[in-house]
């Protein structure tokens, strides 16, 4: 509980009648938590299925060489039927963190024409590694080919995911003063004519 919501829980209990917080203050705590889980939820899911590619890609591959071809298949196969869970409920959550984390951003990125072709970079890769991790894990006859050569179209998308965190590390440590703020600024440090010619 926060200060605040503690503070108002003791006024009540004094005042022996409910006292509420502004709707300003509410709203705002909502949206706050709103982008907490929000952020949480998308890094969390890059995490996980990040992680899970890289592992695949650089342990459990090379690992499973030693197995007959048998063992192997059967291996393959738990793997994939549990996997292709998590891949499909972490592309949905990316999908939708991912879109709620921009909207919020845009207000801050007004006329950041970097920003916004960055992140549209971004997308557009990061739609490229849900399709990979969806064949991957899937069974279309028509993307067997990518099952087929696993190895290599996984190792496309680790890459494509490296460049999607990276994109995501610069965009948001990098320097930038949204064009009201800058607007507002270059105001105030403007001379009031008015008093300049008194």
């Amino acid at each position: 509980m926060s200060k605040v919501h503690f503070y108002v829980s003791l006024a009540t209990w004094v005042c022996q009648r409910p006292v509420r917080l502004p709707e300003s203050y509410l709203e705002g705590s909502l949206m706050f938590w709103i982008d907490v889980v929000s952020r949480i939820t998308h890094i969390a899911t890059a995490i996980t299925l990040v992680g899970g590619s890289v592992f695949t890609l650089l342990v459990l591959i090379p690992a499973t060489k030693a197995l007959d071809e048998s063992t192997h298949q059967k291996l393959r196969s738990a793997i994939t039927l549990r996997w292709k869970r998590f891949v499909h409920l972490g592309v949905l959550l990316f999908l939708v963190s991912g879109f709620y984390n921009y909207t919020r951003a845009i207000p801050d990125h007004k006329g950041d024409g970097l920003y916004h072709a960055l992140i549209g970079t971004k997308i557009i890769l990061a739609f490229g590694v849900f399709f990979l991790a969806a064949a991957l894990v899937g069974r279309s006859k028509k993307l067997a080919f990518i099952r087929a050569k696993r190895k290599s179209y996984l190792t496309l998308m680790v890459v494509l995911a490296i460049a999607i965190v990276s994109i995501s590390g610069f965009t948001k440590v990098r320097p930038y003063t949204p064009l009201d703020r800058g607007q507002s600024t270059a105001t105030a440090a403007l001379p009031d004519v008015q008093t300049a010619n008194q």
